[in-house]
């Protein structure tokens, strides 16, 4: 009797044991689920509407009907899975400007790593927010697109177990500035094929729009992120009787500097904290143009919820100097180095300023006229773009599609010429890269796949002796930089992204007339930990029709 007692006892306790086992794996199972990275569906249809934005009605992209377009808003990590079905008349891409597509250059989507989207045909990008927080946007990269819209904010938030280093803001207003033209992007195409420059733009617009409204209570504090999404021209944000506390620029998070008002360059991106702590009435909000003889002007007004008086008075004023003011303002821009970004570990961990650079790299952009038409080069090299994409030529080792010997590293000062330019570099390479603009105009350079350490502004010619004044200790990461008329600007960058990456000019005009080229970050070594393999659903176009990946 006793052993049959015994017997059950230890069958009891291996039932319980099962259940307790089974029981801790359940758990283990469903935190593992949510581990995971959430996967985010969207459906985008592009469209032509009609709109009167600067009281014309004109041709514009909308999409799903919205313009700008849909606001894309994730969190760190996020996978997107959207499909782009293109109901215009030309073929179509959109890019996702600041989005680093780590090790995924293959749905960058710029001419250089994807076929356009054909009319009446789809496309789904797959990527991942990976390792990023900030204000971005994304914009069509075909053709003259985005002079018509089809741009929009991609807002990319931090994950709940990651601090931030400011309380968290009792509201959120995404504001995308931008010039604009009355003139159709088809006939804005047709002046650039001609080989004339554009006209200046006809007004400014903030959200789409030439007056709107945000509104917040008395006392409470709200981010505002602005995105410059125009064409060409330099703008100053302000807001009237409020100082802006600036946190992030392009996924860093600076030192908390406060401004009366911010200069935001073609491309760029700024978060800032505004404090409502005003008497309660509306205020302006004001963008406009800088370093144009016609400024241009939009604006929008800031409501507090208990306000009964409407805006008044002049518009709060721009800065009154140009460009060595400007210039001074973006030495104010430093990296916060206590406090993490995407990732928990300090900004400051990672001691760009020790690093020893592997090569520098000087680039002259100009204006130059090849067959009698008006091109933009750099080093003397205008860029064209192939049938064929870089990446899938690069991928399917088709010969003849791009040059990797026509930019030099050095400005030559030779006669123009045209070629689709292509800078070899290897995958782990720290670089230096020095812009230098000999022009009378302001340039904005951008770098997909990237940030870069914008380590120094300095006026005339760029000599080695020049980096005795860079910033190694606290510069900020960005994605896109300005460089002032007769100036250089320095930035050094760790090339850990394999791929084919876009670097350009985000004055649209200037870099459909060819003042870009890509960089090749490449590894002998063709492995998953470096790069994603070709998409299964991967557009063809040109040579590689009737390739196999």
């Amino acid at each position: 009797m006793f052993s049959g007692i015994q017997g059950r006892k230890k069958n009891m306790g291996k039932a319980v044991m099962l259940r307790l086992l089974f029981g801790v794996l359940a758990v283990l199972s469903m935190s593992l689920v949510n581990a995971e990275d959430p996967y985010l569906y969207y459906t985008w249809t592009v469209t032509y509407g009609t709109r009167s934005l600067l009281g014309v009605p004109q041709q514009v992209i909308l999409i799903n009907d919205q313009f700008p377009g849909p606001k894309l808003e994730v969190v760190t990590n996020n996978n997107i899975i959207l499909n782009l079905i293109n109901k215009l008349d030309q073929p179509f891409l959109l890019t996702w400007n600041g989005v680093k597509q780590r090790k995924n250059s293959w749905q960058d989507g710029v001419l250089g790593t994807n076929c356009p989207i054909p009319p009446n045909s789809n496309y789904t990008y797959k990527f991942q927010a990976k390792d990023q927080i900030g204000s971005y946007t994304y914009f069509p990269s075909t053709l003259m697109h985005r002079a018509a819209g089809g741009f929009g904010a991609l807002n990319i938030y931090h994950r709940s177990v990651i601090p931030i280093p400011y309380a968290n803001p009792d509201g959120d207003f995404t504001l995308l500035i931008g010039d604009w033209y009355k003139t159709s992007h088809k006939t804005l195409q047709q002046t650039l094929d001609s080989g004339k420059s554009l006209p200046f733009p006809d007004g400014v617009l903030i959200n789409g729009q030439t007056q709107t409204t945000f509104s917040g209570e008395q006392g409470k504090t709200y981010m505002f992120r602005i995105s410059n999404v125009g064409l060409s021209t330099s703008l100053n944000f302000r807001i009237q009787g409020h100082t802006m506390k600036l946190v992030e620029v392009e996924g860093s998070h600076v030192i908390q500097n406060l401004y009366d008002s911010l200069d935001v360059h073609v491309g760029q991106s700024v978060t800032v904290l505004v404090t409502l702590n005003q008497p309660p009435k509306d205020y302006y909000i004001v963008a406009s143009t800088r370093f144009t003889k016609t400024v241009l002007t939009a604006t929008a007004v800031l409501h507090y919820t208990n306000s009964q008086t409407p805006v008044s008075g002049p518009l709060p004023a721009a800065p009154a100097y140009q460009y060595h003011w400007s210039m001074q303002q973006a030495r104010t821009y430093r990296w916060n180095l206590t406090s993490n970004a995407a990732r928990p570990n300090p900004q400051g961990s990672f001691h760009y300023g020790k690093i020893t650079t592997t090569k520098t790299i000087v680039l002259a952009n100009s204006g130059s006229l090849i067959n009698g038409k008006l091109r933009y080069t750099v080093n003397g090299v205008s860029f064209v773009n192939p049938d064929t994409p870089l990446k899938l030529a690069d991928y399917f080792n088709i010969p003849g599609v791009f040059s990797m010997s026509s930019i030099q590293d050095l400005p030559s000062g030779g006669a123009a010429t045209v070629a689709t330019s292509v800078v070899p570099t290897s995958l782990h390479d720290f670089i230096e890269v020095v812009f230098q603009n000999n022009e009378n105009t302001m340039q904005s350079w951008h770098l997909d796949g990237y940030d870069f350490w914008v380590v120094g502004f300095g006026s005339g010619q760029w000599a080695p002796k020049k980096r005795r004044t860079y910033n190694l200790i606290d510069a900020l990461t960005r994605h896109t930089t300005q460089v002032y008329p007769n100036s250089w600007t320095a930035i050094l960058v760790s090339l850990d992204n394999q791929g084919m990456w876009n670097m350009r000019s985000a004055m649209w005009e200037r870099q459909y007339l060819g003042q870009q080229f890509y960089l090749r970050v490449w590894t002998p070594v063709r492995s998953f930990a470096n790069e994603y393999d070709i998409p299964s659903n991967v557009l063809l176009c040109g040579k590689a029709v009737g390739r196999h990946p």
